[in-house]
């Protein structure tokens, strides 16, 4: 329940934080000086709401390096990080993206991938997932955030977000000027009420962009694990995988990479859950053998 919420009030305070800024520059007066400008509005709720969505990407490597204390690695280092290093090139080569950089860390099983582009990304694993499972479990997650970076699903994922962002934005304006005319009767510019409307409409509507985020990223789940089936040339590796994952403890990851884990469970209905159940997972898979 902590890291769905975490996730939440992540997301929801840097909408709150980007409209004190708004509101301390004097944009929402400017707005609504005669009556509020709906284009003027839309541009700028989607200026603030890709502007964080695409800073946030850019710095996701280094982010997620620095969250988990990852270590990238060259295979130079021993026998287990030379065969992480060449397996997850191996799988980008017969993916057909660049070669991503390869980092571990150390925590319970889980891994993660991440970065702004196809060709330039991030496969992180930890040292709990390399110590409890099988090489060939180990190349069926490698093989499964590979197919994370292959589909795009770093720059879709954002491009949702930024317009869920933007729409949360400009909605919960709109309702805030509706209801500070019709119910404060502000007759000029904005009053309290349109602030405090705004505030606890764009916490309504930020819980409800969390749970349309969290639909897709678990439709992004079941296409990782076929992108791996299909890289790996059999759906058993990954079966086997996820098996395995059933009965470990899963690591705590950033709320930045946790919907490009391998696994992140939650107690929280399914409605936003970032990943669908293992045993979800593994009936898909079985069904294309």
């Amino acid at each position: 329940m902590k890291r769905v919420m975490l996730l939440l009030v992540t997301n929801i305070a840097v909408m709150l934080v980007l409209s004190i800024v708004v509101s301390v520059l004097g944009l929402d007066q400017w707005l609504t000086a005669n009556g509020l400008d709906y284009f003027s509005l839309l541009v700028m709720s989607a200026i603030f709401g890709f502007g964080g969505a695409f800073i946030s990407l850019l710095m996701s490597k280094t982010m997620a390096k620095m969250s988990v204390g990852a270590q990238t690695i060259d295979g130079s280092e021993g026998s287990t990080q030379y065969w992480l290093v060449t397996t997850v090139h191996k799988l980008a080569d017969a993916a057909g993206i660049g070669r991503p950089e390869v980092a571990i860390y150390d925590g319970a099983p889980n891994a993660f991938a991440t970065g702004a582009f196809r060709d330039s990304s991030l496969v992180a694993v930890s040292t709990g997932l390399v110590e409890s499972m099988s090489k060939e479990e180990v190349e069926a997650v490698l093989g499964h955030e590979v197919a994370h970076i292959a589909n795009g699903d770093m720059v879709t994922l954002t491009l949702i977000q930024g317009v869920l962002n933007t729409f949360v934005f400009f909605l919960s304006r709109v309702v805030g000027y509706i209801v500070d005319k019709a119910v404060f009767r502000t007759e000029r510019g904005v009053g309290p009420g349109f602030y405090i409307t705004m505030i606890v409409s764009q916490i309504v509507f930020g819980i409800i962009a969390s749970a349309i985020v969290a639909w897709f990223s678990r439709q992004r789940e079941f296409r990782a694990d076929r992108g791996s089936a299909r890289l790996l040339g059999s759906p058993r590796p990954m079966i086997a995988a996820l098996s395995r994952l059933g009965g470990l403890q899963s690591g705590e990851l950033p709320d930045q990479v946790k919907t490009f884990a391998i696994n992140n469970r939650s107690p929280l209905s399914l409605m936003f859950a970032t990943h669908p159940p293992i045993e979800a997972r593994i009936a898909a898979l079985q069904s294309t053998n």
